[in-house]
């Protein structure tokens, strides 16, 4: 498919949940843009998740404010292909302008004039300016401890569907935030197979309390809008489900249910893997976090006098499981039966195509709020692009209108000069008197 410009003002890269919200405030502010996108859009929605998924948060609170999900409740959570029909009726309904099946190979700066050369899978166009919309899930990663054996079945999250396609046997599920302990907890309900969780240091904040959605509780104590990480959490995931209607991550419960809680990984040597011995720690840091998050909401509604109530059983913990109290140190595969590890260890950017000086010495991007260092260049749908929640669907709208509003501005800039060029600028007419 060719196409369709071979010029545009504002090229928006990717198609997902960030594109779209691009696209929107572009509209809004009357510029002209193209958005490329190189599968379907929202396609990582569709073929990077499993099949139960569903959004983290309900349905009032993960959309764009312009438009409810009209087959889902309010207080349920869309599953992952409601959430990519949500964006391709949205799209439609604001007529953006998206191109699919186009992929975006090469961005360079243009030598001697303005703008950007963007070379793709359908041919070249340029752009005054360029917008990378692809997100933060591009490159899965697999650590390099990972056993170079063809004994055992190794899938990234993003690979893993449902529990038949892994062998029968047992499963280690490496990581535990959100998609490492939904995962193993669909593995654990499937039955038939003992799964071992490997844990890290994590956030577990309630499902619900008192009655609101932790998404609101984050919302009321302004925590969405925290600028920066805190000291000490940089490498600390969460730990939180809309499964089955969405209940509270709880450890101890997975524990009492059969499952096996492990350390995190450290090595495999001759089929044994070694767990570091950091399991109760990292129970006790979630456990604090969730504590935490209560002690917070409860001040909130006694200092604003809500009527919301009670909810002691937030509080209540079981008793620690044998595997907390007496952790593996080491798992003989073999032993164990584990015919498949499952690896939700989180992804990597990839930005090999973006030939631009936007990037710092490791090649992260350097941005304020996702305006590059590379004049027209931006970034959108990056964790904590602008606050807590800018890779969040909600999110990710409100920064795209930061985003558009900059661009917006520039373009003031360029029409000035482009307006005082045509009429010959203040020293050309002193020149002529």
């Amino acid at each position: 498919m060719a196409l369709k410009k071979s010029y545009v003002d504002t090229l928006v890269i990717g198609a997902g949940q960030a594109g779209i919200a691009m696209s929107e405030h572009l509209i809004q502010a009357d510029v002209s843009h193209l958005v490329l996108e190189r599968d379907r859009i929202a396609e990582r929605w569709r073929s990077q998740r499993w099949d139960s998924l569903v959004a983290n948060g309900p349905a009032w609170h993960d959309r764009f404010p312009g438009m409810t999900f009209a087959d889902v409740d309010p207080d349920a959570f869309a599953g992952k292909e409601q959430v990519a029909a949500y964006f391709e009726t949205y799209a439609a309904n604001m007529d953006a302008p998206v191109q699919t099946g186009v992929e975006v190979t090469s961005v360079v700066r243009n030598e001697g004039h303005p703008g950007f050369k963007i070379e793709t899978s359908e041919g070249t166009l340029e752009a005054a300016r360029v917008v990378v919309a692809t997100g933060p899930f591009q490159r899965p990663v697999i650590p390099p401890i990972a056993p170079r054996t063809e004994a055992l079945t190794q899938i990234h999250s993003s690979e893993y569907r449902n529990p038949g396609q892994l062998p029968e046997g047992a499963v280690l599920v490496v990581g535990a935030g959100s998609s490492g302990v939904q995962i193993a907890e669909e593995l654990m309900r499937a039955g038939g197979r003992q799964v071992y969780l490997s844990v890290g240091p994590h956030h577990r904040p309630p499902r619900a309390y008192r009655g609101r959605d932790f998404c609101w509780w984050l919302g009321v104590l302004g925590e969405w809008d925290a600028e920066a990480m805190k000291p000490g959490t940089e490498h600390v995931t969460i730990a939180v489900s809309g499964a089955r209607g969405g209940n509270t991550i709880d450890f101890r419960r997975l524990a009492a249910e059969g499952m096996t809680l492990v350390g995190m990984t450290r090595s495999f040597d001759e089929g044994v893997v070694t767990f570091e011995p950091d399991l109760a720690k990292n129970i006790a840091l979630g456990d604090a976090n969730h504590l935490s998050l209560l002690d917070a909401a409860d001040a909130y509604a006694t200092r604003n006098g809500l009527d919301l109530p009670p909810d002691p059983e937030a509080r209540e913990r079981l008793p620690d499981p044998d595997c907390l109290t007496n952790p593996l140190s080491t798992l003989d595969l073999d032993d164990a039966g584990v015919s498949a590890i499952v690896w939700a260890t989180g992804f990597s950017q990839d930005y090999i195509w973006l030939n631009v000086n936007a990037f710092d010495d490791q090649g992260k991007p350097q941005h304020q709020r996702g305006v590059s260092k590379e004049p027209g260049v931006y970034f959108l749908g990056l964790p904590w692009l602008s606050r807590r929640g800018s890779s969040f669907i909600w999110g990710v709208w409100h920064d795209a209108k930061h985003v558009a509003d900059h661009i917006a501005t520039q373009r003031k800039y360029l029409a000035y000069h482009a307006d005082a060029q045509s009429q010959g600028t203040p020293a050309d007419v002193e020149r002529t008197i």
